[in-house]
């Protein structure tokens, strides 16, 4: 039986116990006793006491099941096998185990991997097994606990809260936890990457070239790890594409709101909107089978040399993907706007058009200064559009015409491919990771201090 079956089952019975807590709490309730809790509140009780701990039950032992079984498939290998294996060696022996135990082999295996194949397959048949028992075991003797614990004495009502306060604080620390993981982890990488490579030559080092040589008798560069290139390449896209999704997100969120009647504001705004839950896969086609070519022909046709892949193509559909966000938060600033201050510049003979540019705009200036950041820092993370339209060359240019890379499409380009996971090519991903990061976080703060300078101020 697979996981999600078993949560099915685990979801089932826990709606089973809401109706029999609930139907008891009724029965009581129908008898004249007085409740401290409505009925409804003891079905709760009895479904979280009868689906938590099935549910931790069987997430614990999914997290567990595979390291355990592995532990005791390569404990029963012999000697021969194991002797001098170091961890690299040990885990291909351990994929060819799981292979066979898939059905997937490849030539003659040893009889022995073959043998630990059919105990992989074994042990994961008996531990599926028994998390079915014990999560089920735990399902029912938590429905038992709690239908025992009702009475019209029990509160009910504030056994419901506490668990559902644990839960919340519970869930609080995972995303904090995770949180700081992911910063850890980002860290640690990255001063392993500049104890290789000195800070400053990252930093202002004005050639990219991390290619390393694999083994030692292999000939190659040495790598130059100069991200100059990388860093404008980045701060180019996102400067294209912002000249194209400032003017036009502005412009729209204003006529949305001072000029477009409602009937077209019912229908403008939410196709805008659209364009925020187009996949940016989608726009990276868009880019390269429209966009690019289009530009390319256009250049030619004036004589100019235009690149198959060029900024100017990644930083226009960009510009288009990220119109929503400039968009909506400039609609939900100058809507903000208090009516006085427009029946005030009419009232002093002002036009609609000097109402908008020297009443609407400076007084939500910072509500749509935070959603311009906002919008940078979702144009410098972005990927797939730099990746299939911008090209992958560290190019120092500014001609729009020629392709340029990102700090994103370097970090996706060293983490693919056969590179040792420690050599300064693979770390490298880490060391912009660490910029990316610190840049983007720095712009967010930045945009939510604005915004909140604005609402404090309107709300």
């Amino acid at each position: 039986m697979s996981a999600t079956t078993l949560l099915t089952i685990v979801l089932a019975l826990s709606l089973v116990g809401y109706f029999i807590g609930r139907a008891n709490a009724g029965a009581l309730k129908k008898s004249g006793v007085g409740m401290h809790s409505i009925p409804a509140y003891h079905g709760y009780f009895v479904a979280l006491s009868c689906g938590i701990p099935a549910f931790l039950l069987v997430l614990v032992w999914i997290a567990a099941e595979g390291a355990v079984v592995d532990r005791l498939v390569l404990a029963s290998l012999p000697s021969y096998i194991t002797d001098g294996i170091e961890g690299s060696r040990m885990s291909l022996i351990l994929s060819e185990i799981k292979s066979i135990a898939g059905g997937r082999i490849f030539g003659t295996p040893d009889p022995a991997i073959l043998e630990a194949a059919e105990r992989y397959k074994a042990l994961r048949g008996t531990a599926s097994l028994a998390m079915v028992v014990c999560a089920l075991a735990a399902a029912i003797g938590g429905m038992a606990f709690a239908r025992a614990r009702l009475s019209p004495e029990f509160r009910a009502r504030n056994s419901v809260d506490g668990i559902l306060r644990w839960a919340l604080i519970v869930c609080s620390i995972l995303a904090i936890l995770t949180t700081l993981g992911i910063i850890l982890s980002l860290v640690i990488e990255s001063l392993a990457f500049f104890s290789r490579v000195p800070v400053l030559s990252f930093l202002f080092g004005m050639e990219w070239s991390p290619q390393t040589a694999m083994r030692a008798d292999q000939v190659a560069a040495e790598g130059a790890f100069g991200a100059v290139p990388v860093f404008w390449g980045t701060i180019f896209i996102s400067a294209i594409a912002m000249f194209v999704a400032l003017p036009v997100g502005l412009f729209s969120a204003i006529y949305l709101v001072e000029y477009a009647n409602d009937s077209v504001r019912s229908i403008v705004k939410p196709l805008l909107e659209i364009l925020a839950g187009i996949p940016t896969i989608v726009y990276g086609f868009f880019a390269i089978l429209t966009v690019a070519p289009f530009i390319r022909e256009w250049g030619m046709s004036m004589g100019l040399s235009v690149a198959s892949n060029s900024a100017l193509a990644a930083g226009g559909v960009m510009g288009i993907m990220l119109i929503p966000f400039i968009s909506s938060f400039s609609d939900d600033a100058i809507s903000a706007v208090p009516q006085s201050l427009r029946d005030g510049a009419y009232a002093l003979g002002a036009t609609k058009a000097e109402t908008v540019r020297q009443v609407l705009l400076p007084a939500a200036l910072p509500g749509i200064v935070g959603g311009v950041l906002l919008a940078v820092s979702r144009a410098i993370g972005e990927t797939m559009i730099v990746v299939m339209a911008a090209g992958l060359t560290a190019t120092l240019t500014a001609n729009p015409l020629e392709g340029v890379t990102t700090i994103t499409v370097q970090i996706v380009t060293l983490l693919i491919g056969d590179t040792e996971f420690d050599s300064p090519k693979t770390l490298a991903a880490f060391g912009l990771g660490l910029v990316l990061f610190l840049s983007t976080l720095a712009l967010n703060v930045i945009a939510l201090q604005v915004v909140k300078r604005y609402r404090e101020r309107y709300e």
